[in-house]
This record gives C-alpha cells, sequence and structure tokens, in this order.
C-alpha cells in the first residue's frame, strides 16, 4: 500500500489566520505554499492544512480536532488557547471531569479533553479527528489507510496508524446532506506513478466520484464526503 494520509484540510475567509492559531498551540510553524497553510505532521500527529473558502456558517461542523492534555492540562490549553483568539463556547463554564468546547479564530469548533482521559493516552496533543459519519465509513478508511481499528462501540469506529498517534473517528450518524460538507476534506498523498493503481484501490474499497484536479483527484468516501489523493512532488 501506498497511498498515505497526509492531513486535513480547512477552508476558512481567514486561513493565515486560523494557521497560525493552530500553528501556535501545536507548537508548529505554518508554510505558505501559495495561499495553502500548512502544518506539516510529525510524531504520529497528523497534518493540517488551511485554504480559502467559505465560513463556519449555521450549526455545527461536520469535523472538528480533539486536543489531549499530551503537552498541557486542560486548563492550561483552554488558556493558551484564549491568549491567541480562541474561546470557550457556551457560558464558558467547564464541568469538572469533562471536556471544554471551544472555538478557533475563524469559529471553527474543537474540544479540549479533560486531564486521565485513558482513550486518548498516548495519542500525542492532537489526540483526535472526529468526524460524523457511519461505521461502514469507519471501514472503509481503515481498509483505504491500512489503519486497524481501535473503537468500535455501537456504530462508532475509531482507526489509528501501526505506529500510534492521532485517531480518527466517526459518530456512528448519517452525515447531514444540509450542511456545507466541502469546507473539511482528508488529503492523501501518493506518488505519481502509483496513482492509477490507489484509484482502482479506493474505487474497489467504495470511493466515488473521482474528477482529475490540479494537485491529483477528487473523490468521495462511502458517506459521499469529498477526499482529494493529491500526487506528492518529484523530490519527495
Amino acid at each position: 500500500m501506498v497511498v498515505g494520509f497526509d492531513s486535513v484540510l480547512f477552508r476558512s475567509p481567514n486561513p493565515e489566520r486560523a494557521a497560525a492559531f493552530w500553528g501556535a498551540i501545536l507548537e508548529r510553524s505554518p508554510v505558505d505554499h501559495g495561499g495553502e497553510w500548512q502544518l506539516a505532521g510529525c510524531d504520529g500527529q497528523i497534518g493540517l492544512r488551511f485554504t480559502h473558502g467559505d465560513g463556519h456558517g449555521d450549526g455545527k461542523n461536520r469535523l472538528h480536532l480533539h486536543l489531549s492534555e499530551a503537552r498541557r492540562a486542560q486548563q492550561d490549553t483552554i488558556a493558551a488557547c484564549e491568549a491567541v483568539g480562541g474561546w470557550l463556547q457556551g457560558n464558558g463554564h467547564v464541568p469538572a471531569n469533562s471536556f471544554a468546547v471551544m472555538a478557533d479564530p475563524v469559529a471553527d469548533e474543537f474540544c479540549v479533553i479533560e486531564d486521565g482521559n485513558a482513550y486518548l493516552s498516548g495519542c500525542g496533543p492532537l489526540g483526535e479527528v472526529t468526524c460524523e459519519g457511519t461505521a461502514a465509513v469507519g471501514r472503509f478508511w481503515s481498509r483505504a489507510l491500512g489503519w486497524p481499528m481501535v473503537w468500535e462501540e455501537g456504530e462508532e469506529t475509531a482507526i489509528q496508524s501501526p505506529s500510534g498517534g492521532t485517531k480518527l473517528a466517526w459518530s456512528g450518524d448519517d452525515v447531514d446532506p444540509a450542511r456545507n460538507n466541502t469546507r473539511q476534506r482528508f488529503i492523501l498523498a501518493v506518488d505519481r506513478a502509483e496513482l492509477r493503481a490507489e484509484l482502482d484501490r479506493l474505487s474497489t474499497l467504495g470511493a466515488t466520484d473521482a474528477v482529475s484536479i490540479s494537485s491529483g483527484m477528487l473523490l468521495r468516501d462511502p458517506d459521499g464526503v469529498e477526499f482529494e489523493l493529491r500526487v506528492l512532488p518529484a523530490d519527495r
């Protein structure tokens, strides 16, 4: 298998500000690739990318990030987020032994998980990417990436790289078709020589609607959510 998980891409009217926020919290340096700001993944931590697009809009996002206590205690993480433009949602009160729901400077939600959470122990500071989506799509991504299933409870699923690090999780819920689900997408990476074989393999697993784009191919997973198969630069 030659496809790899590169990053989660976020669209907003102010991607540079979002990249600066997440760069400060995750202690990574954003790199501008012609209007797409990259926080490269490392040490079992997935990458993030930020580019121009629609704002948050009404309702919750399909996808959001979970921060663990790997680098800071929960209250310290909350304070660090507030210092660079994040804010607590709701009434601002975080119940004892509970996660905190926050928003970044472009209003995308994320959670700061409570201290002592065993589920994210050892996953690193960016502990999880959690998504609305069915159990079937969790199994699709497990096969597509070669990442084993590490959680399967009812319709909830989660997968993780064999080397550990950030988990990818799905709620078990159907994706809301009324929401703008194009603001966030997974980016996969592949060598150009392997692109056709990987397209065929992903299609066999259940990916659909392959369309050529400048950076590679745009597809949909079995829940109908877009993802990108991006060709790696020749010098990688």
